[in-house]
């Protein structure tokens, strides 16, 4: 740099018997390293094995329950529309501050209820009897 006084730093050369000695400690110590038997290692991953499925089978109980949480607050058509969240289970409230939010976000989410009289249409007149396909039949033989 210009107008430092400063000399250069040259390279630090080192020894080829230093880096021989290193080398031979990192094998020495790798040979001391503690090995496990083959029959524990395996006894270990099984018991791994089985805490992973049983936190898989938890994650998938937690989600069915959050499904069905939704589904009985009968507000959405869909339950599965609203993404898992694990503070939906322990908190009623965020359950449906998060279901507001989703139904404000998209309103055609939300569960239609029928309305109205289901046998809406022309019924006949009230005069009139109700059809017999018996009478029908006799009147034509």
């Amino acid at each position: 740099m210009a107008g430092h006084d400063e000399p250069p730093t040259e390279p630090t050369v080192v020894d080829a018997d230093e880096t021989t000695d290193t080398d031979d400690e990192n094998d020495e110590t790798e040979s001391n390293t503690d090995t496990f038997s083959r029959k524990y290692v395996e006894r270990l991953r099984r018991e791994n094995a089985g805490y992973r499925e049983r936190a898989n089978r938890a994650d998938e109980l937690a989600r069915r329950l959050h499904t069905a949480l939704i589904q009985a607050t009968g507000r959405l058509a869909d339950p599965t529309d609203l993404p898992f969240d694990a503070a939906h289970l322990d908190d009623s409230d965020a359950l449906e501050t998060a279901i507001d939010e989703l139904l404000t976000a998209k309103p055609h989410l939300a569960s239609r209820r029928p309305f109205g009289d289901v046998g809406q249409g022309n019924r006949g007149g009230a005069s009139e009897p109700p059809v017999n396909l018996a009478d029908m039949l006799r009147a034509r033989a």
